[in-house]
């Protein structure tokens, strides 16, 4: 994927500020970060969405999350808290078409959150819902 920035900055080709790398994923600091410290984690292996990506790498992806949220709270970044966000198509915001783990680092009043007003739907209509999932995933009877 010649084109992709992240294929290219794990092939060297393109600038990063590295923060981890392992034998298939890599994180280094998010160039327009919503809080200081805000870094990806990005499978190696290109995958353009979560459809593509292989269930070992996307496990990957919180394994080395969960540490760099850790060493956020003890760097200087001083983080009390982290969010974690991946976008998986544009209408989820996803703008590089790279599989990749947003690890936020959080502090009281920083001015970063959801912005979403959540609903209260009926249960028949969550059950429902639930039953039309149940049946993607081939599950019968919950």
């Amino acid at each position: 994927m010649s084109h992709c920035v992240f294929c290219a900055i794990v092939a060297g080709r393109a600038e990063s500020s590295l923060v981890h790398e392992d034998e298939h994923t890599i994180a280094f600091m998010d160039i327009r970060p919503f809080t200081p410290g805000h870094l990806l984690v990005v499978p190696k292996a290109h995958a353009a969405d979560l459809a593509e990506l292989d269930p070992e790498d996307g496990a990957r992806l919180f394994r080395v999350g969960q540490r760099i949220a850790a060493a956020l709270r003890g760097s200087t970044v001083g983080a009390e808290g982290a969010n974690f966000f991946l976008a998986d198509g544009v209408v989820a915001g996803q703008e590089v078409f790279h599989v990749h783990l947003h690890v936020v680092p959080r502090t009281a009043g920083d001015g970063f959150g959801l912005r979403g007003r959540p609903t209260t739907p009926p249960r028949p209509d969550l059950d429902y819902l639930a039953g039309s999932i149940r049946g993607r995933l081939g599950v019968i009877d919950a």
